[in-house]
């Protein structure tokens, strides 16, 4: 794990933050849940990734259903390439749960299998598809009672920017700003992130929203939060950046697979920057079992 220190934040920048048309909401105050989130950057997923998902969603008695909507309607028509990498590592049952229609999305027949579930997956494409269908709607409600029952939701590139409520909508050198799910606080998530070279892109971001901790997840990787602990599982890093108050400046720490932190909106000190290293679990195998 290492710091960096950057100032003038818009010496970075990839462009204006422009606004979408709809409101967003404020990122919400910080409350406890016994579940997990695993937020991938895109890519080829590693095993140690998938595995990890699996595990947290019950090992061989995961119950997961598979939310496509980000990608085309071509793509999501083939539904066994959502279905197959989750059957194959033996969860007892993989459902794919897909619509276009907000109006559907209240409906008792299509939320039943949420209500089922102990892991729900978000793949990939584009984000604005996931948030003008589910964003605010009873789907997103069933999602954090998931979370809520000790589930685990995770989901990959648009399916990992997704994950806060204040979102990175797309954009490249005039950045747009969109309305996620409301899951991990006080945050927001790019993807792709050393791959494409988005670091630009998530600073002119943040320059506008000081107030959130942006995670810049590279592909092959995931940041983890379980039992109120932030770690790292994949081939490359997570980058995460930070305001470093009282100073204008933005402080960097790359979190490589293995690390194991406090996330800072569940730190007691004030005036900290950084994410605080986390201490070992009272067992070496609890710890093993919480970083595999």
């Amino acid at each position: 794990m290492a710091g960096l220190a950057l100032t003038s934040p818009q010496v970075w920048a990839g462009g204006p933050v422009r606004e979408r048309v709809e409101p967003v909401a404020e990122p919400s105050a910080v409350a406890r849940t016994s579940g997990s989130l695993l937020i991938c950057g895109g890519g080829v997923m590693p095993s140690a990734v998938l595995d990890r998902f699996v595990q947290l969603a019950g090992g061989s008695q995961a119950r997961i259903v598979v939310i496509p909507s980000a990608s085309s309607d071509l793509v999501v028509q083939n539904a066994d390439a959502f279905l197959d990498r989750w059957r194959t590592r033996g969860a007892a049952s993989v459902q794919l749960l897909h619509t276009r229609s907000r109006e559907e999305t209240s409906d008792p027949a299509f939320l039943r299998p949420l209500g089922e579930a102990t892991g729900i997956w978000i793949g990939g494409g584009v984000q604005s598809r996931l948030s003008e269908t589910y964003v605010e709607t009873e789907v997103e409600r069933q999602l954090k009672a998931l979370l809520d029952r000790g589930g685990v939701i995770g989901g990959t590139s648009a399916g990992a920017s997704i994950m806060t409520r204040v979102m990175i909508a797309g954009g490249r050198t005039e950045v747009t700003k969109g309305r996620g799910f409301d899951l991990l606080p006080g945050s927001v998530v790019d993807q792709h992130f050393l791959k494409r070279k988005r670091l630009g892109r998530l600073l002119s971001f943040m320059a506008v929203h000081p107030d959130l901790i942006g995670f810049g997840i590279d592909e092959r990787t995931a940041l983890v939060l379980h039992d109120d602990r932030l770690s790292v599982v994949g081939d490359s890093c997570v980058v995460a950046c930070m305001p470093a108050h009282p100073d204008p400046d933005f402080r960097l720490q790359f979190l490589e697979p293995g690390d194991e932190l406090i996330p800072p909106w569940r730190q007691r000190a004030t005036g900290t920057a950084g994410l605080i290293v986390a201490e070992p679990a009272s067992e070496p195998s609890e710890r093993a079992a919480a970083t595999r």
